[in-house]
C-alpha cells in the first residue's frame, strides 16, 4: 500500500443528505482510475461517522464492485466494539479486504481497554484490522507490542504527529507490522514522518485534485525537494490555513473543492457545514493555483 497515494473517497449525498449511490459510484470509479495504493472507504473523509447500516454497505459494496481487485479496499469501522464489530460484519459480506478501526466514540480510556477494544473487535471478524491512534487513542510502545500480537492487527495509522512517540512504536512493533502517516493534510510532515520509518500515507487531496497529490507522492520518492517545496508552499501550506478557518473543514473543504471540479459528491451532513461564499472563493483560486503548479487546470 505504499507503492501509491491512498485514497480515502468521499461519500456522496444528494442536496437532501439522502445517499446518492451512482454520484459515489462515479467518483469512486475516478479515484481508482489514477492508481491509488488503496482504497479506504466509509472513513473519516468519508463521514463514516454519519452513515447508518445499510448505507454503509452500499458504500463499501460499491467500492469493492469498482476496485474489482485491483487495489485493496479497506474499509472504515468504529465506535464502541460491539457496533464496531456490526459494521466488520458488513464489510467482510461486501467483499472488503481489510478494515481501518477508527478511534472509539467519546470516552477516554486506559491502555488496557485501547488493547481490549481492538481484541474484542478481532475477535468478531476474519478480516486484517489497521488501528488508527488520534484523538483519545494513543498506544504505548508496551500497547503496541500487545496489539501487534493479536493475529489479525497488521497496521497503525497515526494521526497525532509526535515523532518522538511514532519512533518508539516503530521500534516496538514486529517486523512486517505497517504504519501510515495519517496526519490531516498529510502532505505537510510526509517528509518528517519518512525519517522514522512512515513513508506511507493517507491523501485527503487525492479526494478532488489526484494530479497535485500524485505530482507530491513522485516527487517526494524521487527526493525532488524543489518540487517538494514548491507544492508545499504554495498550495498545501494555505490548504492548511483555510481549513483551519473552520472546525470541520478537514472534510468540508474536501468536499466542495470535489464540487468545484465537477465530481458528484454533494455537500457534508451534519454536524459538519458547507464552506461560506467567501472561503469557497479562497478555495476556487487556490485550488486553481495548485493545479497550474503541476500542469493542469479546473
Amino acid at each position: 500500500m505504499d507503492s501509491g497515494v491512498l485514497s480515502f473517497p468521499l461519500t456522496s449525498f444528494h442536496d437532501d443528505g439522502s445517499l446518492d449511490p451512482d454520484g459515489f459510484r462515479a467518483h469512486v470509479a475516478a479515484q481508482l482510475a489514477t492508481v491509488p495504493g488503496a482504497l479506504f472507504p466509509a472513513c473519516g473523509t468519508g463521514e463514516f461517522f454519519s452513515l447508518d447500516e445499510d448505507e454503509y454497505r452500499q458504500v463499501v459494496t460499491i467500492a469493492v464492485e469498482e476496485s474489482a481487485g485491483r487495489v485493496p479496499v479497506v474499509a472504515g469501522t468504529g465506535y464502541g466494539w460491539a457496533q464496531a464489530a456490526r459494521f466488520a460484519r458488513i464489510a467482510e459480506e461486501a467483499g472488503a479486504d481489510a478494515l481501518l478501526v477508527l478511534p472509539h466514540y467519546l470516552v477516554a480510556a486506559p491502555q488496557d481497554g485501547l488493547v481490549g477494544q481492538l481484541e474484542q473487535i478481532a475477535a468478531r471478524t476474519r478480516l486484517p484490522l489497521v488501528a488508527y491512534q488520534r484523538g483519545q487513542v494513543a498506544y504505548t510502545p508496551d500497547s503496541l507490542r500487545r496489539i501487534a500480537g493479536i493475529p489479525n492487527v497488521i497496521g497503525l495509522k497515526d494521526g497525532h504527529s509526535d515523532l518522538d512517540r511514532l519512533q518508539r512504536l516503530t521500534l516496538a512493533a514486529p517486523e512486517g507490522f505497517l504504519f501510515f502517516n495519517g496526519a490531516a493534510t498529510a502532505e505537510i510532515q510526509a517528509r518528517a514522518y519518512a525519517t522514522v520509518g512512515v513513508p506511507a500515507y493517507s491523501s485527503a487531496v487525492h479526494a478532488f485534485a489526484p494530479e497535485i497529490a500524485n505530482a507530491f507522492f513522485t516527487a517526494l520518492r524521487a527526493g525532488d525537494d524543489k518540487s517538494v517545496d514548491r507544492l508545499l508552499r504554495d498550495f498545501y501550506v494555505p490548504l492548511v490555513e483555510l481549513r483551519d478557518r473552520v472546525p470541520g473543514y478537514a472534510v468540508a473543504l474536501v468536499k466542495a473543492a470535489a464540487r468545484l471540479r465537477g465530481r458528484p459528491v454533494g455537500p457534508v451532513r451534519a454536524p459538519l457545514t458547507d464552506p461560506s461564499p467567501a472561503d469557497l472563493a479562497d478555495l476556487r483560486t487556490l485550488l486553481a493555483t495548485g493545479l497550474d503548479l503541476v500542469g493542469a487546470s479546473l
